[in-house]
Parts: C-alpha cells; sequence; structure tokens
C-alpha cells in the first residue's frame, strides 16, 4: 500500500554548492523528524524536485551552474512540483534588500541569511508547512487529478463502481480501455523522448480525450502518461472502435512542428452482461491494463490489444471496419 503524505515524515530538500551549509541545515531539521535529500548544483535540485516532490525546498542563491532564483522559477512552472510546498533562498553572506526583493518576485517564500535562528525557522516551518499538509490531504481524498482536470485513480474507482452497480441491475454492457504513449522500452529519456516531451504528450491526451470522449464516459489519469477510459453500454466490439478513435485523435492532434511524434498504445477489456459475467468493474480496468501492458512489450505487435478476458464476452455486433 502506497504511503500517503499525512502518514510519512516531511521531505526537506537542500540544495547548496557547499557541504557545511547543507549539514548545517539538516542539523536543524533532522532531529525534528524530517527526511532529507541533499543537492549540489543548481540542475541536480531542480531534477530531484521533480523527481521526488519534497514538502520543503531550500536553495542557494547562487550555485555554481544556475542562480537559485532561476532554479526558483523552473519549479514554480513545473507541474511536477506542488505549488503549496515551500520553497526558501539561502545565502551565506549579508543579504540586501535587492536579493530579497529577487527572491520573492522568483516565487521564493522567503530569503533567509545563514546560518539560520533554528528556534524560529522551525517555527516558520510548521506555519508554512501547515497549508500544504490541508492541501494534501484534500487532494488524496478528492477524484480530480490536478494536472489534467480529468478523474484521478480514485475517482474513476467511484465512477467504475456507480457504472457497475447499474450494470449489474440492468445486466448491460461495461468496458475499459487504457492508454499509453508509444515509448522506446516503455521509458522517458529515450530517443528523443524528454521531461517537455512527456509532459507535452500528457497535455495533448488530456485535451483530446476530454473533448473526444462521450458525456456518459469515466475518463482519468492513472499514472505520470496513462489514461482510462471507462464506457458504460460498450461491448467488446465497441471498445476497440473507442479505442481506435481515441489513438487516431490523439494521433492527428500532433503539432507537426515538433519534432517528436505521438503514437499511442492501447488495451482494452469489456463484457456484454455484467451481471452475467459476475465479475467486478476492477477486473475490467486490470484486464485493459494488462492488455495495453502486452503491447508496450511487444515491439512490432497490434499496438490495440483486447484483454485476454476478453472470450468470456460473447460477440454482440458486427466488428469494425478500418477505414
Amino acid at each position: 500500500m502506497a504511503e500517503s503524505a499525512s502518514s510519512r515524515p516531511p521531505l526537506a530538500l537542500i540544495a547548496n554548492d557547499h557541504e557545511w551549509s547543507i549539514r548545517s541545515l539538516e542539523s536543524i531539521l533532522a532531529p525534528h523528524g524530517y527526511g532529507i535529500l541533499r543537492a549540489f548544483t543548481g540542475k541536480q535540485a531542480f531534477e530531484l524536485a521533480c523527481d521526488t516532490a519534497p514538502d520543503l525546498i531550500i536553495l542557494d542563491a547562487q550555485f555554481s551552474d544556475i542562480p537559485g532564483t532561476e532554479v526558483c522559477r523552473s519549479l514554480i512552472d513545473d507541474p511536477r512540483t506542488n505549488p503549496w510546498s515551500p520553497i526558501f533562498i539561502t545565502s551565506a553572506g549579508r543579504w540586501t534588500r535587492q536579493a530579497r526583493l529577487e527572491a520573492l518576485a522568483a516565487g521564493a517564500w522567503d530569503y533567509l541569511a545563514l546560518p539560520l535562528d533554528a528556534e524560529e525557522f522551525l517555527l516558520r516551518l510548521d506555519v508554512y508547512l501547515r497549508p500544504k499538509a490541508e492541501s494534501d490531504r484534500v487532494r488524496e481524498e478528492g477524484l480530480v487529478d490536478s494536472v489534467t482536470g480529468l478523474y484521478n485513480l480514485r475517482g474513476l474507482m467511484r465512477r467504475a463502481r456507480e457504472f457497475g452497480a447499474d450494470a449489474a441491475r440492468h445486466g448491460r454492457a461495461l468496458a475499459c480501455v487504457a492508454f499509453a504513449p508509444d515509448l522506446p522500452n516503455g521509458e522517458p529519456g529515450t530517443n528523443g523522448y524528454g521531461d517537455r516531451e512527456l509532459w507535452s504528450a500528457v497535455d495533448r491526451m488530456a485535451g483530446v480525450f476530454g473533448s473526444v470522449g462521450r458525456a456518459s464516459d469515466a475518463i482519468g489519469r492513472v499514472r505520470l502518461c496513462e489514461f482510462v477510459v471507462i464506457a458504460p453500454g460498450t461491448d467488446m466490439f465497441g471498445a476497440e472502435k473507442l479505442a481506435r478513435r481515441f489513438v487516431a485523435a490523439v494521433e492527428a492532434s500532433v503539432d507537426r512542428a515538433e519534432s517528436t511524434p505521438l503514437a499511442l498504445l492501447a488495451g482494452y477489456d469489456a463484457v456484454h452482461d455484467l451481471r452475467e459475467a459476475g465479475i467486478q468493474p476492477a477486473a475490467l480496468l486490470a484486464g485493459a491494463t494488462t492488455a495495453l501492458r502486452q503491447s508496450q512489450a511487444e515491439t512490432g505487435g497490434d499496438r490495440i490489444r483486447q484483454s485476454n478476458g476478453g472470450k468470456r464476452s460473447p460477440p454482440t455486433t458486427a466488428p469494425p471496419t478500418l477505414s
């Protein structure tokens, strides 16, 4: 079971060129339960913050490669970071009013001179981290993905239970289709795909799915770049047709000016009568995800794959024809 943000100790990223500065800040935070991440350059600080989503970020004003204010601006603009995570910029020298204004203009919550007054700093953190803890709680209990505005996994599972109850009551069809970009080896950072391309793919998929999907469908993002559609009243043939329609719409939306085209993979599962099938909607999500994983693992195979569970669902309509 994944650890919730409210149950784990707070995680602090301390980024500074100087080991002694990191040790000084760590000596304040670690005894009060903070987990510590270290970075020694601006680039390393940015990448680590995006990868780990720390609760607190402390940046040096001037790294050897990038000014701390530039790192701060980049973090503020990046959708992978939590806007409620406090960012502090520190300086070992005597700070000036201009330096403080530049830090605040970059989005920092405060500009602090080292060494810190430990007691005062910890009290500040208690104040700053309370709204973040509340934001984390609300987000974990919410149903909407903050990045795309579509459902998150919790929201999808709630809608799946609602759809399942209706389908079981009336003996109706239900389908689930999972989508992901066709990345080499299923991993970002290769063959031209980097963070910028991945987030571009997320934005494009979210926009197209939101416009192409039916009002009756539940559409959400369940992983970094993986989306799911739960479609009531849709059998196996309808699920394949839906998958091909979404794939075609996303691939047609590619900006010709971009160097990396976006191709999609899909996996789907469905039953023509949920009551007769005697399964839970979560089984359809698992089947669709398994089919997607098989498509990701087999280079050169069918990019839109049916779950092996499809044999439980007899044909009810003619197979779709592709133009």
